[in-house]
C-alpha cells in the first residue's frame, strides 16, 4: 500500500549499532525524499516520505537522549520511558530535564538530522546517474534485490530478477503427474 519502502535486513544478528551505522541509516532514509527535491524541484516535493522523517527522528532522538551520542550531552541519558506491562497498567519513569537542556537536546537533534541529510544530498548529486538506472530499475522490476543493487552500483544493467511466480505475479499452476 506505499509507494516506496526503506527496510533494512540485518545481515546477522546484531545486538548494537555504532554511531556510524546508525548516521548510515539516517542518510539512507532521506534517499527518496531528496530524489524527490532533486528530480522534480523543492515545490513538488510529496508527503510519501513522511514515515522516512519519522524513523530518522527517532532514530536522532535515541541517538541524543537514550545512546550518549552527543558531543555536546556527553554521555548521559535524557529519555522518558514509557512501557505497557500487564493488564494494560503503564509504568512510568520521567527524568525532567530544564528548558536549557531540553534546548540542547533540539538542537543536537536538528543537528544529526541536518548532517545526515547533507551527506545524502551530496551522495545522490554526485550520482545522479545511479539514481537515474536505480529509478529505471524499480520502473520495469517494482521491487529490485541486492544483487541488482550491487549491479546498478557496479554501473552494470541488472539482472532480470528470478521469481517462483508466473506471469502477473501469480504463482504457476501446479502440472498434475501420472500419479496424481
Amino acid at each position: 500500500r506505499a509507494l516506496g519502502i526503506t527496510m533494512f535486513f540485518p545481515e546477522r544478528d546484531k545486538y548494537s549499532l555504532s554511531r556510524e551505522a546508525i548516521d548510515s541509516q539516517i542518510s539512507t532514509l532521506f534517499g527518496g525524499r531528496l530524489a524527490e527535491e532533486l528530480i522534480f524541484g523543492p515545490e513538488s516535493v510529496t508527503t510519501g516520505a513522511s514515515n522516512d522523517i519519522k524513523r530518522t527522528t527517532e532514530l536522532a532522538r535515541n541517538m541524543v537522549t537514550r545512546w550518549g551520542m552527543s558531543e555536546e550531552l556527553g554521555p548521559q541519558t535524557f529519555a522518558e520511558d514509557e512501557e505497557e506491562v500487564f493488564l494494560g497498567r503503564s509504568v512510568t519513569q520521567h527524568k525532567h530535564v530544564s528548558s536549557a537542556t531540553a534546548k540542547v537536546i533540539d538542537e543536537e537533534v536538528k543537528e544529526v538530522i541536518d548532517r545526515n541529510y547533507q551527506r545524502a544530498r551530496k551522495l545522490l548529486e554526485e550520482r545522479l546517474d545511479i539514481l537515474h538506472a536505480m529509478a529505471d530499475a524499480l520502473i520495469r522490476y517494482e521491487t529490485i534485490n541486492k544483487a541488482q543493487i550491487d549491479q546498478i552500483m557496479q554501473g552494470k544493467e541488472p539482472d532480470e530478477p528470478v521469481s517462483d511466480l508466473g506471469s502477473g505475479g501469480v504463482p504457476p499452476t501446479p502440472t498434475p503427474s501420472a500419479s496424481d
